[in-house]
């Protein structure tokens, strides 16, 4: 997360950009909390998903699984059909999750990053 990316006005762009591709899980109850969102989008051939998280409260519940079909749905209304997202190395977790729901390893990319914000942090 980087603080001009991942801001309020950041996110907002970015749902502007993509708001057919993009959802939330929230609770059923009165105050409808937030607990789940995914952020998709696509370039006209190919998406990414760029986030997915459930509240740690509210996890193993299929809320994930659910939100990923949903931004598959919606991708492939759209005629795209080639998702790929970014995870960390060393996110067990997260690796297994996306193994579960039939994404691959790509082992023949190298993942390269240029920050063109100085206040946005490079990466490792």
């Amino acid at each position: 997360m980087n603080p001009i990316d991942d801001s309020k006005d950041g996110i907002a762009k970015y749902l502007k950009r993509n708001p057919t591709t993009c959802f939330l899980a929230y609770t059923d109850n009165i105050e409808k909390k937030v607990v789940g969102v995914i952020l998709t989008g696509h370039d006209g051939r190919r998406a990414i998903i760029h986030h997915l998280c459930v509240h740690p409260d509210f996890r193993c519940q299929g809320i994930a699984y659910r939100l990923v079909r949903m931004a598959e749905e919606a991708l492939q209304k759209e005629g795209i059909t080639k998702i790929f997202g970014l995870v960390f190395s060393d996110n067990n977790t997260a690796n297994s999750f996306w193994e579960k729901q039939g994404y691959t390893l790509r082992t023949n990319l190298n993942y390269r990053n240029k920050s063109l914000n100085k206040n946005v942090p490079q990466g490792e």
